[in-house]
Protein backbone atom coordinates (compact mmCIF):
# COMPACT_ATOMS: atom_id res chain seq x y z
CA UNK A 1 0.00 0.00 0.00
CA UNK A 2 1.44 3.73 -1.04
CA UNK A 3 1.72 6.38 1.83
CA UNK A 4 -2.20 7.77 0.96
CA UNK A 5 -5.04 5.48 0.96
CA UNK A 6 -5.73 5.10 -2.99
CA UNK A 7 -9.73 5.38 -3.20
CA UNK A 8 -11.80 4.59 -6.94
CA UNK A 9 -15.10 6.58 -6.13
CA UNK A 10 -17.79 4.23 -8.26
CA UNK A 11 -20.42 6.21 -9.45
CA UNK A 12 -20.11 9.91 -10.56
CA UNK A 13 -23.47 11.59 -9.69
CA UNK A 14 -24.78 14.22 -7.16
CA UNK A 15 -22.75 12.58 -4.50
CA UNK A 16 -19.60 10.92 -6.56
CA UNK A 17 -18.54 14.42 -7.75
CA UNK A 18 -17.52 16.00 -4.22
CA UNK A 19 -16.19 12.46 -2.94
CA UNK A 20 -13.40 12.61 -5.86
CA UNK A 21 -12.59 16.49 -5.23
CA UNK A 22 -12.29 15.84 -1.86
CA UNK A 23 -10.21 12.46 -2.10
CA UNK A 24 -8.06 14.03 -4.69
CA UNK A 25 -7.47 16.91 -2.72
CA UNK A 26 -7.04 15.43 0.95
CA UNK A 27 -3.10 14.55 2.31
CA UNK A 28 -4.55 11.71 3.44
CA UNK A 29 -5.84 9.98 -0.14
CA UNK A 30 -5.03 9.58 -3.71
CA UNK A 31 -8.03 9.03 -6.48
CA UNK A 32 -6.87 6.27 -7.97
CA UNK A 33 -9.66 5.77 -10.54
CA UNK A 34 -13.36 6.68 -11.23
CA UNK A 35 -16.09 4.50 -12.65
CA UNK A 36 -19.24 5.05 -13.95
CA UNK A 37 -21.44 3.43 -16.27
CA UNK A 38 -21.92 6.12 -18.40
CA UNK A 39 -18.70 6.55 -20.45
CA UNK A 40 -19.09 10.24 -21.11
CA UNK A 41 -19.02 11.00 -17.03
CA UNK A 42 -16.53 8.28 -16.64
CA UNK A 43 -13.95 9.80 -19.04
CA UNK A 44 -14.66 13.11 -18.32
CA UNK A 45 -13.66 12.93 -14.81
CA UNK A 46 -10.90 10.59 -15.63
CA UNK A 47 -9.14 13.10 -17.90
CA UNK A 48 -10.21 16.08 -14.67
CA UNK A 49 -8.04 14.13 -12.49
CA UNK A 50 -5.57 12.35 -14.81
CA UNK A 51 -7.00 8.90 -13.57
CA UNK A 52 -8.03 6.07 -15.14
CA UNK A 53 -11.82 5.28 -16.14
CA UNK A 54 -14.02 1.89 -15.53
CA UNK A 55 -17.19 1.60 -16.94
CA UNK A 56 -17.85 -1.10 -14.84
CA UNK A 57 -17.17 -2.34 -11.06
CA UNK A 58 -15.81 -5.41 -12.10
CA UNK A 59 -13.58 -4.13 -14.50
CA UNK A 60 -12.11 -2.02 -12.09
CA UNK A 61 -11.67 -4.69 -9.28
CA UNK A 62 -9.88 -6.66 -12.20
CA UNK A 63 -7.18 -4.04 -12.31
CA UNK A 64 -6.79 -4.28 -8.80
CA UNK A 65 -4.47 -1.02 -8.31
CA UNK A 66 -6.23 0.57 -5.47
CA UNK A 67 -6.53 -0.25 -1.43
CA UNK A 68 -10.36 1.10 -1.95
CA UNK A 69 -13.53 2.39 -3.14
CA UNK A 70 -16.07 4.68 -1.90
CA UNK A 71 -19.97 3.52 -3.34
CA UNK A 72 -21.71 6.16 -4.43
CA UNK A 73 -24.12 4.48 -6.98
CA UNK A 74 -28.22 3.90 -6.21
CA UNK A 75 -29.24 2.37 -3.09
CA UNK A 76 -29.83 -1.11 -4.24
CA UNK A 77 -26.41 -1.35 -5.98
CA UNK A 78 -24.64 -0.87 -2.62
CA UNK A 79 -25.28 -4.74 -1.98
CA UNK A 80 -23.23 -6.22 -4.68
CA UNK A 81 -20.66 -3.82 -4.77
CA UNK A 82 -19.71 -3.89 -1.52
CA UNK A 83 -19.28 -7.84 -1.57
CA UNK A 84 -17.24 -7.92 -4.49
CA UNK A 85 -15.27 -5.84 -2.96
CA UNK A 86 -14.92 -7.12 0.37
CA UNK A 87 -14.37 -10.87 -1.16
CA UNK A 88 -11.34 -9.26 -2.83
CA UNK A 89 -9.90 -7.24 0.54
CA UNK A 90 -10.49 -4.09 -0.70
CA UNK A 91 -11.56 -1.69 1.73
CA UNK A 92 -15.32 0.09 1.56
CA UNK A 93 -17.08 3.56 2.39
CA UNK A 94 -20.42 3.19 1.30
CA UNK A 95 -22.79 5.82 1.14
CA UNK A 96 -25.88 6.06 3.13
CA UNK A 97 -27.78 3.82 3.46
CA UNK A 98 -26.35 1.34 3.79
CA UNK A 99 -28.75 -0.64 1.45
CA UNK A 100 -32.58 -1.06 1.12
CA UNK A 101 -33.54 -3.31 3.49
CA UNK A 102 -32.25 -5.31 6.25
CA UNK A 103 -32.04 -8.36 4.38
CA UNK A 104 -29.80 -6.76 2.18
CA UNK A 105 -27.71 -5.02 4.45
CA UNK A 106 -27.04 -8.59 6.70
CA UNK A 107 -25.78 -10.03 3.11
CA UNK A 108 -23.22 -6.87 3.04
CA UNK A 109 -22.31 -7.63 6.78
CA UNK A 110 -22.22 -10.67 6.32
CA UNK A 111 -19.64 -10.53 3.37
CA UNK A 112 -17.43 -8.46 5.84
CA UNK A 113 -17.16 -10.72 8.47
CA UNK A 114 -16.39 -13.79 6.24
CA UNK A 115 -13.62 -11.87 4.42
CA UNK A 116 -12.32 -10.43 7.55
CA UNK A 117 -10.96 -14.10 8.13
CA UNK A 118 -8.78 -13.57 5.16
CA UNK A 119 -8.08 -10.21 5.28
CA UNK A 120 -8.47 -9.06 8.97
CA UNK A 121 -7.55 -5.81 8.53
CA UNK A 122 -10.50 -4.88 6.40
CA UNK A 123 -11.87 -1.74 6.83
CA UNK A 124 -16.02 -1.41 6.11
CA UNK A 125 -17.19 2.22 6.78
CA UNK A 126 -20.46 3.94 6.39
CA UNK A 127 -20.82 7.74 4.75
CA UNK A 128 -22.67 9.19 8.14
CA UNK A 129 -21.12 12.47 8.51
CA UNK A 130 -23.33 14.14 10.42
CA UNK A 131 -21.67 11.95 13.61
CA UNK A 132 -18.70 14.29 13.02
CA UNK A 133 -21.24 17.50 14.01
CA UNK A 134 -20.22 19.34 16.55
CA UNK A 135 -23.86 19.83 17.93
CA UNK A 136 -24.91 15.97 17.46
CA UNK A 137 -21.80 15.30 19.25
CA UNK A 138 -21.91 17.08 21.83
CA UNK A 139 -25.24 15.53 22.39
CA UNK A 140 -24.25 11.95 22.27
CA UNK A 141 -21.66 12.85 24.87
CA UNK A 142 -23.73 14.49 27.46
CA UNK A 143 -26.31 11.33 26.96
CA UNK A 144 -23.68 8.89 27.82
CA UNK A 145 -22.55 10.79 31.03
CA UNK A 146 -25.85 10.58 32.24
CA UNK A 147 -26.50 14.33 32.67
CA UNK A 148 -29.71 13.79 31.62
CA UNK A 149 -30.73 10.65 34.17
CA UNK A 150 -33.31 8.40 33.05
CA UNK A 151 -34.49 8.99 28.91
CA UNK A 152 -37.74 9.37 29.22
CA UNK A 153 -38.71 10.83 25.88
CA UNK A 154 -37.35 12.07 22.23
CA UNK A 155 -39.55 13.65 19.78
CA UNK A 156 -37.93 14.97 16.73
CA UNK A 157 -39.25 17.02 14.42
CA UNK A 158 -36.81 16.96 10.88
CA UNK A 159 -39.03 18.74 8.35
CA UNK A 160 -36.21 20.78 6.86
CA UNK A 161 -35.32 18.02 4.28
CA UNK A 162 -37.49 19.95 1.28
CA UNK A 163 -37.60 19.06 -2.01
CA UNK A 164 -39.27 20.56 -5.51
CA UNK A 165 -40.68 18.48 -7.64
CA UNK A 166 -37.98 19.38 -10.06
CA UNK A 167 -35.83 17.59 -7.63
CA UNK A 168 -37.65 14.39 -8.27
CA UNK A 169 -37.83 14.42 -12.38
CA UNK A 170 -34.42 14.79 -12.27
CA UNK A 171 -33.40 11.29 -11.44
CA UNK A 172 -35.00 8.64 -13.34
CA UNK A 173 -34.00 6.06 -10.67
CA UNK A 174 -35.31 8.46 -7.67
CA UNK A 175 -38.28 8.20 -6.12
CA UNK A 176 -39.24 4.85 -7.45
CA UNK A 177 -39.95 1.67 -5.51
CA UNK A 178 -37.83 -0.30 -8.07
CA UNK A 179 -34.99 2.29 -8.41
CA UNK A 180 -34.66 3.69 -5.02
CA UNK A 181 -36.81 1.47 -2.35
CA UNK A 182 -38.26 4.53 -0.84
CA UNK A 183 -38.56 7.88 -0.38
CA UNK A 184 -38.02 10.65 2.43
CA UNK A 185 -36.63 7.34 5.04
CA UNK A 186 -34.53 6.05 2.34
CA UNK A 187 -32.76 9.33 1.01
CA UNK A 188 -33.05 12.27 3.21
CA UNK A 189 -33.48 10.97 6.83
CA UNK A 190 -31.10 7.42 6.86
CA UNK A 191 -28.61 10.77 8.98
CA UNK A 192 -31.49 11.29 10.88
CA UNK A 193 -32.43 7.78 11.99
CA UNK A 194 -28.74 6.51 12.06
CA UNK A 195 -28.17 9.41 15.09
CA UNK A 196 -31.67 8.44 16.74
CA UNK A 197 -30.13 5.15 17.03
CA UNK A 198 -26.84 6.51 17.84
CA UNK A 199 -28.18 8.45 20.74
CA UNK A 200 -31.22 5.99 22.22
CA UNK A 201 -30.44 2.39 20.58
CA UNK A 202 -32.80 0.75 18.76
CA UNK A 203 -36.36 0.68 19.50
CA UNK A 204 -38.58 -2.64 20.35
CA UNK A 205 -41.68 -1.61 19.15
CA UNK A 206 -42.79 1.10 16.06
CA UNK A 207 -45.73 2.31 14.44
CA UNK A 208 -45.37 4.06 11.44
CA UNK A 209 -47.84 6.71 9.62
CA UNK A 210 -46.66 7.06 6.05
CA UNK A 211 -48.67 9.02 3.23
CA UNK A 212 -47.59 7.69 0.05
CA UNK A 213 -46.87 10.53 -2.81
CA UNK A 214 -48.78 12.77 -1.06
CA UNK A 215 -47.05 16.50 -1.89
CA UNK A 216 -45.47 15.09 -5.07
CA UNK A 217 -45.48 13.21 -7.93
CA UNK A 218 -43.94 10.42 -6.83
CA UNK A 219 -44.74 6.29 -5.96
CA UNK A 220 -42.64 6.78 -2.52
CA UNK A 221 -43.47 8.27 0.98
CA UNK A 222 -43.13 12.36 1.34
CA UNK A 223 -44.36 12.47 4.92
CA UNK A 224 -43.88 10.25 7.42
CA UNK A 225 -44.72 9.71 11.57
CA UNK A 226 -42.88 7.35 13.75
CA UNK A 227 -44.03 6.49 16.91
CA UNK A 228 -41.54 4.07 19.16
CA UNK A 229 -40.97 2.33 22.43
CA UNK A 230 -38.05 1.39 23.77
CA UNK A 231 -37.69 -1.21 25.99
CA UNK A 232 -36.53 0.54 28.78
CA UNK A 233 -39.81 2.21 28.68
CA UNK A 234 -38.74 5.77 26.87
CA UNK A 235 -40.95 6.52 23.86
CA UNK A 236 -40.06 8.30 20.55
CA UNK A 237 -41.79 10.60 17.68
CA UNK A 238 -40.18 11.02 14.27
CA UNK A 239 -41.94 13.44 12.18
CA UNK A 240 -40.66 14.33 8.79
CA UNK A 241 -41.62 15.00 5.04
CA UNK A 242 -40.24 16.60 2.17
CA UNK A 243 -43.05 19.25 1.57
CA UNK A 244 -42.85 21.82 4.07
CA UNK A 245 -41.06 25.02 3.72
CA UNK A 246 -40.08 26.26 5.97
CA UNK A 247 -38.95 23.35 7.92
CA UNK A 248 -38.04 22.92 11.20
CA UNK A 249 -35.48 20.80 12.93
CA UNK A 250 -36.00 20.38 16.55
CA UNK A 251 -34.45 17.21 18.64
CA UNK A 252 -36.28 17.32 22.35
CA UNK A 253 -34.84 14.82 24.74
CA UNK A 254 -36.83 14.73 28.25
CA UNK A 255 -34.57 12.69 30.55
CA UNK A 256 -35.16 12.59 34.95
CA UNK A 257 -32.74 15.84 34.56
CA UNK A 258 -34.36 17.72 32.52
CA UNK A 259 -34.70 19.29 28.78
CA UNK A 260 -32.26 19.40 26.05
CA UNK A 261 -33.51 20.63 22.82
CA UNK A 262 -31.19 21.29 19.73
CA UNK A 263 -33.08 23.72 17.34
CA UNK A 264 -31.18 26.31 15.01
CA UNK A 265 -28.07 26.32 15.88
CA UNK A 266 -28.87 26.37 19.46
CA UNK A 267 -28.27 23.46 22.24
CA UNK A 268 -30.75 24.66 25.38
CA UNK A 269 -30.33 22.26 28.63
CA UNK A 270 -33.41 22.84 31.21
CA UNK A 271 -32.22 21.38 33.93
CA UNK A 272 -33.72 20.08 36.93
CA UNK A 273 -32.69 21.04 40.36
CA UNK A 274 -33.38 17.80 41.24
CA UNK A 275 -34.88 13.98 39.79
CA UNK A 276 -38.23 14.58 38.18
CA UNK A 277 -38.83 11.23 39.06
CA UNK A 278 -37.87 11.76 42.50
CA UNK A 279 -40.07 15.00 42.92
CA UNK A 280 -42.95 13.34 41.53
CA UNK A 281 -42.67 10.70 44.20
CA UNK A 282 -41.80 12.53 47.21
CA UNK A 283 -43.38 16.17 46.94
CA UNK A 284 -46.09 17.10 49.40
CA UNK A 285 -48.04 19.47 46.77
CA UNK A 286 -50.13 18.84 43.98
CA UNK A 287 -49.37 21.70 41.57
CA UNK A 288 -45.49 22.34 41.98
CA UNK A 289 -42.80 21.68 39.18
CA UNK A 290 -39.16 20.78 40.09
CA UNK A 291 -36.76 23.70 39.69
CA UNK A 292 -34.89 24.63 37.02
CA UNK A 293 -32.07 26.61 35.80
CA UNK A 294 -31.64 27.45 31.80
CA UNK A 295 -28.33 26.71 30.33
CA UNK A 296 -26.90 27.34 26.91
CA UNK A 297 -24.55 24.26 25.94
CA UNK A 298 -21.64 25.34 23.85
CA UNK A 299 -19.95 22.90 21.32
CA UNK A 300 -17.69 23.41 18.68
CA UNK A 301 -18.56 22.63 15.46
CA UNK A 302 -16.87 22.86 11.95
CA UNK A 303 -19.28 24.20 9.84
CA UNK A 304 -19.12 21.65 7.04
CA UNK A 305 -20.48 18.90 4.84
CA UNK A 306 -18.64 16.59 6.94
CA UNK A 307 -17.62 13.70 4.35
CA UNK A 308 -14.30 15.15 4.32
CA UNK A 309 -13.90 14.49 7.55
CA UNK A 310 -15.38 10.69 7.03
CA UNK A 311 -13.15 9.87 4.18
CA UNK A 312 -10.20 10.75 6.47
CA UNK A 313 -11.14 8.70 9.00
CA UNK A 314 -11.20 6.02 7.16
CA UNK A 315 -8.18 6.56 5.38
CA UNK A 316 -6.58 6.46 8.87
CA UNK A 317 -8.36 3.02 10.02
CA UNK A 318 -6.80 1.67 6.68
CA UNK A 319 -3.43 3.25 7.80
CA UNK A 320 -2.79 3.14 11.37
CA UNK A 321 -6.08 1.12 12.85
CA UNK A 322 -7.84 4.29 14.07
CA UNK A 323 -11.51 4.07 15.44
CA UNK A 324 -14.23 4.52 12.49
CA UNK A 325 -16.51 7.29 13.29
CA UNK A 326 -19.00 5.05 11.63
CA UNK A 327 -18.36 1.28 10.83
CA UNK A 328 -20.82 -0.30 8.40
CA UNK A 329 -22.61 -3.14 10.42
CA UNK A 330 -24.43 0.20 12.30
CA UNK A 331 -25.95 1.06 9.31
CA UNK A 332 -27.90 -2.05 9.72
CA UNK A 333 -29.72 -0.12 12.90
CA UNK A 334 -31.01 2.85 10.65
CA UNK A 335 -32.30 0.91 7.59
CA UNK A 336 -33.99 -1.78 10.65
CA UNK A 337 -36.01 1.43 12.12
CA UNK A 338 -36.81 3.10 8.72
CA UNK A 339 -38.15 -0.54 7.53
CA UNK A 340 -39.93 -0.96 10.88
CA UNK A 341 -41.75 2.24 9.94
CA UNK A 342 -42.94 1.33 6.11
CA UNK A 343 -44.27 -1.78 7.52
CA UNK A 344 -45.95 -0.55 10.10
CA UNK A 345 -47.65 1.46 7.86
CA UNK A 346 -47.97 -0.81 5.32
CA UNK A 347 -49.59 -3.69 7.99
CA UNK A 348 -51.17 -0.61 9.57
CA UNK A 349 -50.34 -2.25 12.58
CA UNK A 350 -47.55 -1.89 15.43
CA UNK A 351 -44.17 -4.01 14.35
CA UNK A 352 -41.75 -5.08 17.00
CA UNK A 353 -37.95 -5.27 16.35
CA UNK A 354 -36.58 -7.34 14.66
CA UNK A 355 -39.51 -7.97 12.72
CA UNK A 356 -39.92 -10.69 9.51
CA UNK A 357 -37.09 -9.25 6.59
CA UNK A 358 -38.85 -11.44 4.36
CA UNK A 359 -42.30 -10.24 4.61
CA UNK A 360 -41.04 -6.44 4.49
CA UNK A 361 -38.99 -7.96 1.09
CA UNK A 362 -41.92 -9.56 -0.38
CA UNK A 363 -43.88 -6.03 0.09
CA UNK A 364 -40.99 -4.16 -1.76
CA UNK A 365 -41.54 -6.63 -4.43
CA UNK A 366 -45.58 -6.84 -5.03
CA UNK A 367 -44.85 -3.06 -5.15
CA UNK A 368 -42.39 -2.76 -7.49
CA UNK A 369 -44.41 -5.34 -9.55
CA UNK A 370 -47.67 -3.51 -9.18
CA UNK A 371 -46.18 -0.46 -9.76
CA UNK A 372 -47.45 1.36 -12.91
CA UNK A 373 -45.36 4.53 -11.96
CA UNK A 374 -43.96 6.59 -14.90
CA UNK A 375 -41.46 9.66 -14.80
CA UNK A 376 -42.05 11.07 -17.61
CA UNK A 377 -38.84 13.05 -19.35
CA UNK A 378 -36.13 13.04 -17.01
CA UNK A 379 -35.29 16.33 -16.66
CA UNK A 380 -31.28 17.34 -16.48
CA UNK A 381 -29.28 18.79 -14.00
CA UNK A 382 -26.12 19.64 -12.44
CA UNK A 383 -26.68 20.09 -8.83
CA UNK A 384 -24.17 21.76 -6.02
CA UNK A 385 -25.26 19.23 -3.09
CA UNK A 386 -23.85 21.71 -0.62
CA UNK A 387 -27.23 23.48 -0.41
CA UNK A 388 -28.77 19.95 0.51
CA UNK A 389 -25.98 19.56 3.13
CA UNK A 390 -27.38 20.09 6.76
CA UNK A 391 -23.59 21.81 8.11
Amino acid sequence: MSQKTRIAVIGLGNMGTPHCQDVATSEMTELAAVCDTNRTRADAFAAKYNVPAFYSYQELLAWGKLDAILIAVPHYDHVPLSIAALKQGVHVLVEKPITVTVKGGRKMVAAYEEAKKQYPKLVFAIMFQQRTYGFWKKIKDMIDAGELGKLVRASWIITDWFRTQFYYDTGGWRATWQGEGGGVLLNQCPHNLDLYTWFFGTPKRVSGFASIGKHHNIEVEDEVTGYFEHENGMVGHFITTTAESPGTNRLEIIGENGKLVYEAGKLVFVRNEMSMVKFLWESDHSFDKVPTETIEVPYTHHGQPGHRFMIENFAAAIQNGDTLIAPAPEGLRSISLGNAIMLSSFLKQTVEIPFDEDLYEAKLQELIANSRFQKGEVKVETKDMNDSFQK
